[in-house]
């Protein structure tokens, strides 16, 4: 299997690349790739480029860009995951597993039983780091666009920003497979609660907002297992698993 590397840059045919910095590391330091061994490069655009390397020193590398591609690895469905902040390894796991079922954008929100509660500083440290739980996600699992993910905000921030055209809110309380329509949808908004679930004035927020209650089972799902069942689900119905 080719390794594949996130370069966020300005990639073309034919060109010599460095790595540098985190990209070097994990190809070099990490992978112990060398001179003259094949690899994937993509910037998120769509493509993705076949390289090889084409020096290697103790501090940086070079590739050569050989080949542009336009694997379809891309779900046809438009998703957004608005996702209650969840405490360490949880969150990561949600990002990562909903990045690698075609996640397209990604809000984190924080609720009134959330138990994460940091300064402006330190969530701007937590969306770096799940930025790049987003990014490996993407290079492992073949993807070459990159979830949007954005800043955290309140719940109501949220909501009021929604436009999709079909908004689920899983809910033990909700309906089950009949909260989705039998056409595809141009796209799928979808909100998970915290540990805990939402409480009713949130609830009611997100109805009043067009989020219908949908109900995936008869057992309750942790708030990182909840979004992957879901997901699957709608890419199974409408996307492009299965």
């Amino acid at each position: 299997m080719t390794h594949r590397i996130f370069l966020p840059e300005a990639l073309a045919e034919a060109c010599t690349v460095a790595l540098r910095g985190s990209a070097f590391t994990h190809a070099v330091r990490v992978l112990r790739l060398r001179e003259g061994d094949p690899l994937c490069v993509f910037n998120g655009d769509g493509s993705e480029y076949a390289a090889r390397i084409t020096a290697a020193t103790r501090d940086q590398a070079e590739i050569l860009l050989e080949s542009r591609h336009h694997p379809a690895t891309e779900s046809p469905l438009p998703t957004t995951l608005l996702q209650a902040v969840g405490k360490g390894e949880r969150m990561d796991w949600a990002l990562q597993k909903a990045t690698e079922l075609g996640v397209t954008r990604i809000r984190p929100v924080t609720t009134r039983r959330c138990n994460v509660r940091i300064d402006d500083r330190r969530w701007q440290k937590k969306i770096n780091h799940w930025r790049g739980v987003v990014v490996s996600a993407c290079e492992q699992s073949g993807r070459v666009v990159v979830p949007e993910l954005l800043p955290v905000c309140d719940l109501d921030a949220a909501l009021a920003e929604c436009d999709a055209a079909l908004r689920l809110m899983l809910a033990f309380d909700g309906d089950g497979n009949g909260a989705l329509p039998a056409a595809a949808p141009d796209g799928v908004a979808l909100l998970v609660g915290p540990e805990g679930g939402l409480d009713e004035a949130e609830i009611a927020s997100a109805r009043r907002a067009g989020f219908t209650g949908w109900r995936l089972g008869q057992r309750v799902l942790r708030t990182e297992t909840a979004p992957v069942a879901a997901l699957a689900l709608l890419q199974q119905r409408y996307g492009d698993l299965g």
